[in-house]
């Protein structure tokens, strides 16, 4: 077995190494931790474990970095779920009078998971995916970033990769973070656009004018929409999935208005039989929606509807509403895939590749391999006081491994997590007086 394999077998063998030298518990704690500016807050933060034999552990919660890590080290968790910030210490909660204890804060949050895109992907299905249908990810988060950021004024996304088959994203701003559960469910239902189960053949109805942001979405998936759907997933190419994309078609351009079959839809499969090109036979299509365009009461923009439907992000709507509801940890491992659920740098989303993320059994391994210069690594001046010999050592270990460029990610997201912070502390001490 080479050392980029990875064998389910051998997780119990790996995951004490995983956690005792690589898992990056510095930059985790300073995530939760938010600088301080809130008290308790890292203590009531309610973690829960997935072990072996697929035990379940809620509630647990730590004073401090290092007994995150000492319990960490000791139950070696297959799966790690990151979960609201309570009222009281969730490892407590027991304790605690009944009604009282209440989940108060917790990140907004976004699960985009490739199985719920089945119906319009034709390269893989369930929890299968490839380098093809990767691309809905990537125009999933283009067209969320966008609209988190401008449309709500949130600044501080971390997306990541769950280390299977989606991505998450963490908003971390404090004004994301103290969301009631109504206002969560209404920006969900903000960005939901894609609506109705199987039975639903147009899952995607416009109203006109079209929205300014689902406008701003039609540019990100337009962008991606040729090569994707055309080429990749060749939604025009045999005829079984032209017929799916013609269903999307409303029946008076079809069929002309009357209840005959002839008119356009005769014409278009006459004109599929000698044109095999996609980029044409959807720019008749295409073509045919310029024509109707403001002489229909509805459907003049099916064309719109068609692409939307089948690249625009699909939202587990209940993951981003609770605000108790727990979800799974950036670092932690996928126990089928073996691979690492990392921050994605968005500068380069277009070359992320989720087949090149590394596993636990490539890093471990990777730290037995010799680097040339590696004890010329220095940890910063101004840090290095602050952090002790096990977490000096652990640093040097992670920068020897595939997992460095991620732990940067998420370094440079934290950095700017943490002039907010600082702002935020800078406004309390003002109004306080306390110069």
């Amino acid at each position: 077995m080479t050392s980029a394999d990875y064998e389910p077998a051998s997780l119990p063998d790996l995951l004490p190494l995983y956690y005792r030298r690589l898992f990056p518990f510095s930059q985790y704690y300073r995530w939760l931790n938010y600088g301080g500016v809130q008290k308790n807050y890292f203590q009531h933060r309610e973690f829960s474990f997935t072990l072996k034999d697929d035990i379940y552990v809620r509630y647990q919660s730590f004073n401090t970095q290092n007994e995150l890590e000492k319990e960490m080290q000791k139950m070696n968790p297959y799966k790690i779920d990151i979960g609201a910030v309570y009222s009281h210490r969730p490892n407590q909660h027991n304790t605690v009078k009944s009604g009282s204890f209440q989940a108060l804060e917790k990140e907004l949050v976004f699960d985009i998971d490739m199985t719920d895109y089945d119906d319009v992907r034709s390269c893989c299905s369930a929890a299968d995916i490839c380098p093809k249908c990767w691309t809905l990810m990537t125009i999933a988060i283009r067209i969320l970033d966008r609209a988190l950021r401008e449309d709500f004024g949130f600044r501080h996304l971390l997306w990541v990769y769950s280390g299977r088959r989606g991505v998450h994203c963490w908003v971390c701003d404090e004004a994301a973070r103290k969301l009631s559960v109504a206002a969560r469910s209404a920006i969900a239902e903000y960005l939901s656009l894609v609506k109705g189960g199987d039975e639903t053949v147009r899952k995607v109805v416009l109203s006109d004018p079209i929205h300014p942001s689902i406008r701003d979405a039609l540019k990100v998936v337009e962008r991606y929409f040729p090569q994707y759907a055309l080429h990749d997933q060749a939604v025009l190419g045999l005829k079984e999935s032209v017929d799916k994309v013609l269903a999307l078609v409303p029946e008076d351009i079809l069929y002309g208005g009357t209840d005959s079959r002839e008119p356009l839809l005769k014409d278009l499969h006459t004109y599929f039989e000698s044109e095999k090109n996609p980029e044409k036979r959807w720019g008749l299509l295409r073509g045919c929606a310029t024509t109707k365009q403001g002489t229909l009461k509805k459907g003049q923009h099916f064309e719109k509807e068609i692409m939307l439907q089948y690249c625009y992000p699909r939202l587990d709507v209940n993951v981003s509403k609770g605000v108790n509801h727990l979800l799974k940890s950036p670092f932690s491992v996928h126990p089928k895939t073996g691979r690492i659920s990392v921050p994605i740098d968005l500068r380069q989303l277009d070359k992320f590749d989720p087949f090149d993320v590394p596993t636990i059994s490539l890093i471990c391994a990777e730290l037995d391999r010799p680097r040339v210069g590696e004890e010329e690594e220095q940890v910063p001046k101004e840090k290095d006081s602050d952090i002790d010999a096990a977490e000096r050592r652990r640093i040097r270990d992670y920068k020897r491994t595939s997992l460095a460029k991620y732990v940067k990610v998420l370094d440079q997201f934290l950095d700017g997590v943490a002039l907010s912070n600082r702002g935020e502390l800078l406004k309390k001490s003002d109004l306080q007086k306390d110069f």
